[in-house]
C-alpha cells in the first residue's frame, strides 16, 4: 500500500546520530524496519516482561506486564497507521519502545526515583526511554546506544506533544542530536500515543475484572460502557458472563479506533506533507469531542476504582520503599552494586546519583525485590496483591 503524502518516509528521514557503514547490511530492510528490529532485539525491551503494568510483581500468568501491554499497543497502532496510509514500521517501533524507560513497579517506582533524584535533576520515565535507547543500551561496536533514526527518537521524545521544559536527560540528548522539541511530532507518533491510551483504558479493565478489583456493577456506572454492555447482552444472550465482559472490552477498543480514524481523517484533509503536520498548532490524530470526554471519564473511573484501590495503594507504598531503600544503599555504599556498575560509577555529583538511578531504572520487579532481599535480608510485605 503506498504511503500518504503526510506519512513519515524512511527514505527521506533526518538520519541517525552516528553514521553507519552499510556494507553487509542484514537484509533488505528500510531504515524504520531496522529501528523496529533494534528495539525488539534489545535487552531493555526484553526486561519489560517483568515490569509492572497495573499489578505489581503479579504471580498470575494472565496479567499484563509492560511487555504484553507494549505488544497490544503495537497491534492497535499498526491497524490505525495502515488505515491512514502511514508508515507501519515507524509506528510499530514507537509503540514497542514507548515504555522502555519505566523503572520497576511502574509509577510507584518512578515516584521513588523522582524523590531520590529531586536535588540531582529529577527522573522522568519518558526522558529515560530516550536515555536508554541513545546511551545506556549499547550492543554495537561502533557507536553508543541503539542509534535509532531521528524520526523514532523525535516520536519517543514528544509523542504526547511538544516539550517546553525538558529535564536534564532530554536536554543533554537534544543538545547532542536536536529533536525539534517545540514542534508537534509525526502522525505516526501521535498514533502511538493514542494507541497507548486505547490499550490501557480497555485492557486494564480486563485485568481489574480478573483480579476482582472491578465488578460488572462498577462498569455499568459509566453510561458508555452500560450502553455497550446491553448491546453485547442483546447479541450474545447465551454467552457466559466472562465471555460477555471480554466482548465488551473488544467492542470498546473497536469503537475508539473507529472514532479516532473518522475524526483524524477529517483533521488531515488537505494536509500534504510531514512538515505541515509538524507545523500544525495542535494534534491532528484525535478522538471526537464526545469520545474524548467519555475517555476522560473512563480514566477518572479507573483511577478511583482500580489504580487508587486501597490494596493497590498499599502495594505501591511497599514498592516505593524498595526503590528508595535500594537507592540509599547504592548511594551510601557502592560496594553493594554489581561489579560493572560499581566500576563505572562517576565520583562527582550529579553524575554519580544519575548512574545509580540508571541502574535501578533498568531493573525488573523481580530483580529489584531480589536485590532488596540480598542487601536488607527481606523485602517489604504486601508487594504482590494478585
Amino acid at each position: 500500500m503506498p504511503l500518504a503524502p503526510y506519512a513519515a518516509d524512511p527514505a527521506a528521514g533526518r538520519g541517525r546520530e552516528f553514521a553507519e557503514d552499510r556494507a553487509g547490511a542484514r537484509g533488505p530492510r528500510s531504515e524504520f524496519q531496522r529501528d523496529r528490529d533494534r528495539v525488539v532485539h534489545s535487552i531493555a525491551f526484553r526486561r519489560l516482561r517483568s515490569k509492572t503494568q497495573v499489578f505489581i510483581a503479579p504471580d498470575g500468568d494472565h496479567y499484563r506486564t509492560r511487555l504484553t501491554h507494549s505488544l497490544e499497543v503495537s497491534q492497535i497502532g499498526r491497524v490505525i497507521a495502515r488505515a491512514l496510509g502511514l508508515d507501519e514500521d515507524v509506528t510499530e517501533a514507537l509503540c514497542l519502545a514507548h515504555d522502555i524507560g519505566h523503572p520497576p513497579f511502574g509509577h510507584a517506582g518512578e515516584a521513588a526515583l523522582e524523590a531520590a533524584m529531586a536535588e540531582r535533576g529529577g527522573f522522568d520515565h519518558n526522558a529515560h526511554t530516550l536515555r536508554t535507547v541513545m546511551r545506556l543500551e549499547s550492543p554495537y561496536c561502533d557507536h553508543p546506544g541503539l542509534n535509532l533514526s531521528w524520526d523514532v527518537l523525535e516520536g519517543l521524545a514528544k509523542h504526547n506533544g511538544p516539550v517546553a521544559a525538558p529535564n536534564w536527560a532530554l536536554s543533554e540528548l537534544d543538545a547532542a542530536f536536536p529533536l525539534d522539541l517545540g514542534a508537534w511530532p509525526s502522525l505516526e507518533a501521535q498514533v502511538a500515543a493514542l494507541a497507548d491510551d486505547i490499550a490501557y483504558d480497555n485492557h486494564d479493565i480486563d485485568d481489574g475484572l480478573r483480579a476482582g478489583f472491578l465488578t460488572l456493577d462498577d462498569l455499568l456506572e459509566l453510561p458508555l460502557l452500560a450502553d455497550r454492555y446491553r448491546e453485547v447482552e442483546r447479541r450474545f444472550p447465551n454467552a457466559r458472563p466472562e465471555q460477555r465482559l471480554r466482548e465488551l472490552v473488544r467492542s470498546q477498543i473497536g469503537a475508539m479506533v473507529n472514532d479516532l480514524l473518522e475524526t483524524t481523517r477529517g483533521n488531515i484533509a488537505g494536509v500534504k506533507s510531514v512538515s505541515e503536520v509538524r507545523a500544525h498548532p495542535g494534534p491532528l490524530v484525535a478522538f471526537s469531542d464526545p469520545v474524548a470526554n467519555a475517555e476522560r471519564e473512563l480514566k477518572a473511573f479507573m483511577y478511583a476504582k482500580l489504580y487508587y484501590h486501597p490494596e493497590q495503594v498499599a502495594a505501591a507504598e511497599a514498592a516505593r520503599d524498595v526503590v528508595s531503600r535500594l537507592f540509599a544503599a547504592y548511594d551510601q555504599d557502592p560496594a553493594t552494586m554489581p561489579d560493572g556498575w560499581r566500576a563505572s560509577l562517576p565520583p562527582q555529583e550529579p553524575e554519580r546519583s544519575r548512574h545509580v538511578a540508571d541502574f535501578i531504572a533498568g531493573m525488573t520487579d523481580r530483580y529489584a525485590i531480589d536485590q532488596c532481599v540480598r542487601i536488607f535480608g527481606r523485602a517489604p510485605e504486601g508487594l504482590r496483591n494478585v
